[in-house]
Parts: structure tokens; C-alpha cells; sequence
């Protein structure tokens, strides 16, 4: 994207940055300027409050506590930034400064990461890659250069699973001229998920049991379609069907703004007006269906970047994941609803002519199945095509699924012979995979699948956006050609919950990072091996999906949804130097594995390359 290098240079050795004490004692006496409140003093004695504040200038304090939350009767640890979960919304403005003092009240240590911003990496609020943390009663001082970007983004720790604990919230950078997005009202929509089990209890439970969360398992009596023979296939290759997210609402309640939704979020809006709702995903572990019911709505940005409008129903959002959406509500009311991916719950928000007014809630759809096309099995029209037919009559003999019960494919396909098929062909992976317990499936035939709407929405009798639909509002700066590519594979094994690129968990990789040159422009192709769907997050850089668009409108995003089986492809032009995490956005992915440093190399005295419409 078109940015304005920062002309301070930063030391860029990641061990030596690492090894130095934090530098925040400097700046202590900035979170003292706070109120008493935004100090932790509220934290320990009362409820977190649900829902968020406001912050905005050129000084801003933060300051990270504990105490009780509870949502709709059910209570639970919380970890919040001054006393609400969301934290507040941090409010900026393109072309100014900030510095954000960071106060950690906690008994462990904490951080924050500024997830979208572009800014200088030992301010990216990564322990251990980008700065060391924020220790017990410290504060540690965020001083970010004048901003180079407007939308929406949010905020969350990088701390052990803190994240999942509430530590989170949203981000608004106001444009520094016109806004091309018109509206009058504008809402953030912060989708998340709540339990009161501690994040480790989940852990532990996912690694004793990847389906310990999956209520909705088939049976012999249960009234999904799937045939005898469809059973009996699952059943030899001890997967699920229904296997769609780790973790469920068998122990998570769907939040809008922090507050479930029996809790009555409501968003006002006068008749004929036009509404903007800035939507993101801050949730752990759950993709969320967002859909108002019979309403046509605009999505106009992407990951915080302008897109040509596109008019849907429906979109599926992953975690990490941010769409900002313009809709002219209509009636006394309309609902929101952000249905998790399984269909296991929701969250629910109310477009309200007025305070109290309420219209239908509906109920849950059916929970979806896994298809052919999540193991990879879409053949396209090369070969055989998945994704219609009746299952029954398939030879599945053959086909050497020594794997978990991760799903797979329940699409009808009638009369195919998949004798020899093996779905753990190790074979069909590139020498640098390594292979071994951390793989337990091989995609057999992975295509580009950014133009599927997201598991479960294939069929819907109406338009759900999908990555194809993405044009850039504004033309992309950097149009050279890669110089070259790159495959990163995502691999797992579900049974024995292990997460990783490449076959490699990040223990085993941490000294042997992905690098890029300075100003290299790079086209990554990420192939998921698994059969779930993986929200990939790259730090401190927007990218470019290849999705068809012209060239110079590719759709700038930092995070990207691959689907189960498929690949999705980026052209990277990596000119932020330093060391970037890289990683899963699902929270206990990331924690079991999936992460990887990614380093730039120092510009030096290199010249940026000249750039479209530069002098």
C-alpha cells in the first residue's frame, strides 16, 4: 500500500532488542496523568462492565487488570483494559502520533498488539519476536510515528491466551481528508466469544480431546443427511461430518460489544439514513455468518482498507478479520446476526428505530457438513469434481485415511471408485514439509478456493460475499511482477491437537524464520493440508490477494482465510523492515504450533523502489 517511510531508523538486531530492559520507566509518569479508574483501581473490586469506552490524542493510557465478568448469569475470570471487556475503542487519526502507555496490573506478564496498524516492528507488541513483554507493574510506552493508514482495525494481547480472556478491542483510524465512505451514523460491531472455563482448561481439553466441544457429533438416530453408506465411510475414516469448529457453543456465548445476546445491544438509526457498521472479529476460535435477515447491505471495506462496493446478504468473517459495511435500515427494527460457523449459537445486535424496539430473532439454521472439497478432493476440470453426486456406492477401501476425526466430506457423489486414494500421500509434499506425527492429512488435488463463500454457505438462496468480490477502491502502488514465489504448507494433526507450517511447530523453527529482502516483491501461495478453515495473519504489512482483479486493484487485506483442502494466493511487497509474527489467528492454533517469525531485511541505503503516481 502507498505509505510514507518513517525517516527514524531502528535498531534491528531482534536478540540484542530482546536482551535490553523495557525502556517504558522512562515514560512511567505518563499512565499517572490518568484517572484513578483507568489505573486498575476499579478492577479488583467490582465486575468488569461490558462493553467500551473511548480514547483518543496524543497521549493515551491503558492500564491492564483482572477481576469477575459475568454474561447472562454465568461468570467467569476476566482479564480487561480500563475496567470493560472490549477494552476501549482507541480512536486515532491518519498522519498524527500517538503514544500509548501501557500499564500491566496482572500477576503474569502482558502485552498489546496493534493488529492492522503499520508502524515500527519493536512496537508491534509481540513477546519474545518484537519486544519483551510488559512485566508485572510496569508500563511500557507504545510511541508510534505519525500513522500512514485510515479503517478499522482492533487490538488484542499477544500474552499467553489472554486474548481469549478479554483482552481485546477495537480501533478506529479516522482519514486524514474525505472519507469515500458516506453515512450517518457509524458503529463499531465487535463479534466475540465468552466462557468461563480458563483458556488453559481449554487447552488441556482440546489436547485430550480434539471433539471434547462438538455436541453436534452424527449418530446412527440423528437427522442429518447422510446415508448408510456415508455413515459407514465417516465411520472407517474416524472423522466427522459435523467437525467444523474446535471450540463451540456447548461452552462459549456468542458477544456483540461484549454483551450477549439476550442482553440487547442496540445501534439507533432514524428512517432513511444510512448506517456504517464496522465489523470485527475478536473472537479466539469462531468464524462468524453475519447476516441481517432479508436485508441487502454494501460491503465497502476489507481489513480497514476501501473496497468498490459490493451488495451481499451475507459474509462470512474469520477470526482477526475486520469488514466495515454500510446498510439503510428500514421498519422499527432489524436484527443483526452473527451465526458461528457450526451453527452452534450466535451473537445478536438490534438496528433500532428507537430504545427498546426489537424485531424477529432467527432461529438457528441446520448445522452444515463438511464436503469433498474440504479434503482437497475438488479436482476441478481437470479432473473428477466433488462437489455433486450421491456418496453412496463410492469404493472408499482404498483409500488409506489413517486420520482423525477432523471432517471431512459429505457432498453426494454417486458411483466414484476412490480405490488408492490416499489422504496421506506424504509423497505430493515439497522436500522442505517435514513430515512426521505432526501430519496427519495431505490436500490430494488443492485449488484456489477464494471464491467459496465459506463452509456452509454454498447453497443459501442468496448472495454471500466472497474473496473473488474484492476490488481495491483506490489503485495499488507497487505493480511490478514477483521476483519470486513461494509455498507454505498448513499442517496438522487434529487427534493430537499439533498445529504448524510446514510441519514444523514454531518451538522447532524459532532460528530459522521466513525472510524477505528489503522492497522484495514475493507471490505466497498457502496450501492448507488440513480440513479446517485457518485465518492467517501477517504483522506490520498489508498484502495483495490474487483473486482476479486487475492488477492494480487486487484487494489489500492483513489476514486471509484458507480454506479447508484449497490455497489462497498473495503478492507481498515486504517493505517494513524487522520481525513480523505469522500465524494463525485461531488462538489455540497459534498456542499448539502455527506461528512463524517472518524477517525483513534492514533497507540500509537502498532507495525505495519509485512507486505508481510518485514523481
Amino acid at each position: 500500500m502507498s505509505t510514507t517511510k518513517p525517516t527514524q531508523q531502528f535498531a534491528f538486531d531482534r536478540r540484542r532488542f530482546l536482551t535490553r530492559s523495557a525502556q517504558a520507566a522512562t515514560f512511567m509518569g505518563l499512565a499517572h496523568t490518568a484517572p484513578a479508574w483507568a489505573r486498575g483501581g476499579d478492577l479488583h473490586n467490582g465486575a468488569i462492565r461490558a462493553g467500551f469506552d473511548e480514547v483518543s490524542g496524543r497521549d493515551i493510557a491503558l492500564t491492564i487488570g483482572e477481576g469477575p465478568r459475568v454474561v447472562q448469569g454465568r461468570r467467569g475470570h476476566a482479564i480487561a483494559v480500563n475496567g470493560s471487556v472490549p477494552g476501549p475503542l482507541v480512536r486515532l487519526k491518519e498522519g498524527q502520533p500517538v503514544r500509548l502507555a501501557v500499564t500491566n496490573t496482572l500477576d503474569e506478564d502482558s502485552s498489546i498488539h496493534w493488529h492492522g496498524l503499520l508502524l515500527p516492528f519493536q512496537y508491534d507488541g509481540v513477546p519474545g519476536v518484537s519486544f519483551p513483554g510488559i512485566k508485572p507493574g510496569e508500563t511500557f510506552v507504545y510511541d508510534i510515528p505519525a500513522l500512514r493508514q485510515s479503517g478499522t482495525y482492533w487490538w488484542h494481547s499477544h500474552s499467553g491466551l489472554q486474548e481469549q480472556a478479554g483482552h481485546y478491542g477495537p480501533i478506529v483510524v479516522e482519514p486524514a481528508g474525505a472519507d469515500p465512505v458516506q453515512a450517518d451514523r457509524d458503529y463499531v460491531l465487535l463479534l466475540s466469544d465468552f466462557t468461563p472455563l480458563h483458556p488453559h482448561t481449554i487447552m488441556d481439553k482440546l489436547k485430550k480431546g480434539e471433539g471434547y466441544f462438538n455436541y453436534q457429533q452424527n449418530t446412527w438416530t440423528d437427522d442429518y443427511p447422510l446415508s448408510g453408506e456415508d455413515r459407514r465411510m465417516w465411520a472407517r475414516m474416524r472423522m466427522m461430518a459435523t467437525d467444523i469448529l474446535d471450540v463451540t457453543g456447548s461452552t462459549y456465548t456468542y458477544l456483540a460489544n461484549g454483551r450477549g445476546p439476550e442482553e440487547g445491544l442496540e445501534f439507533l438509526f432514524n428512517p432513511g439514513e444510512r448506517v456504517r457498521l464496522r465489523v470485527i472479529n475478536g473472537s479466539a476460535m469462531t468464524f462468524f455468518n453475519v447476516r441481517i435477515p432479508g436485508v441487502k447491505f454494501w460491503v465497502v471495506g476489507a481489513d480497514g482498507q476501501n473496497v468498490r462496493p459490493v451488495e451481499v446478504e451475507e459474509f462470512q468473517i474469520g477470526t482477526a478479520e475486520t469488514y466495515d459495511i454500510v446498510v439503510e435500515p428500514t421498519g422499527e427494527a432489524q436484527t443483526i446476526v452473527a451465526e458461528s460457523m457450526d451453527r452452534s449459537g450466535m451473537a445478536v445486535a438490534t438496528l433500532a428505530s428507537r430504545p427498546g424496539a426489537r424485531a424477529a430473532v432467527p432461529p438457528l439454521r441446520d448445522p452444515p457438513l463438511l464436503t469433498m472439497a474440504d479434503m482437497g478432493m475438488n479436482h476441478g476440470s481437470g479432473g473428477m469434481d466433488h462437489g455433486s453426486g450421491d456418496m453412496a456406492g463410492m469404493d472408499h477401501s482404498a483409500m488409506g485415511h489413517n486420520m482423525s476425526s477432523q471432517g471431512a466430506s459429505t457432498d453426494q457423489m454417486a458411483g466414484m471408485d476412490m480405490s488408492g486414494m490416499n489422504m496421506r500421500d506424504t509423497s505430493k509434499l515439497p522436500p522442505d514439509v517435514k513430515v512426521g506425527p505432526g501430519i496427519d492429512m495431505v490436500s490430494m488435488n488443492p485449488v484456489d478456493r477464494m471464491g467459496d463463500p465459506g463452509i456452509g454457505l454454498e447453497k443459501v438462496p442468496h448472495k454471500v460475499l466472497t474473496y473473488k468480490d474484492l476490488v481495491a477502491l483506490a489503485p495499488n502502488d507497487d505493480l511490478r511482477r514477483p521476483s519470486r514465489q513461494m509455498e507454505i504448507h498448513l499442517t496438522g494433526n487434529m487427534e493430537r491437537y499439533m498445529w504448524s507450517f510446514d510441519g514444523k511447530k514454531f518451538s522447532a523453527v524459532s532460528d530459522d524464520p521466513i525472510r524477505f529482502a528489503y522492497n522484495e516483491r514475493v507471490r505466497v501461495k498457502l496450501v492448507n493440508d488440513t480440513m479446517m478453515a485457518h485465518p492467517i495473519h501477517l504483522h506490520g504489512h498489508f498484502f495483495e490477494l490474487v483473486n482476479g482483479a486487475p492488477a492494480d486493484r487486487q484487494p489489500q487485506k492483513h489476514t486471509v482465510i484458507v480454506q479447508p483442502g484449497g490455497s489462497a494466493t498473495f503478492d507481498l511487497t515486504a517493505d517494513e523492515e524487522g520481525d513480523w509474527a505469522f500465524h494463525c489467528h485461531l488462538l489455540y492454533h497459534m498456542h499448539s504450533g502455527m506461528f512463524q517469525i517472518v524477517t525483513v531485511a534492514p533497507r540500509g541505503n537502498q532507495s525505495d523502489v519509485k512507486r505508481v503516481g510518485e514523481d
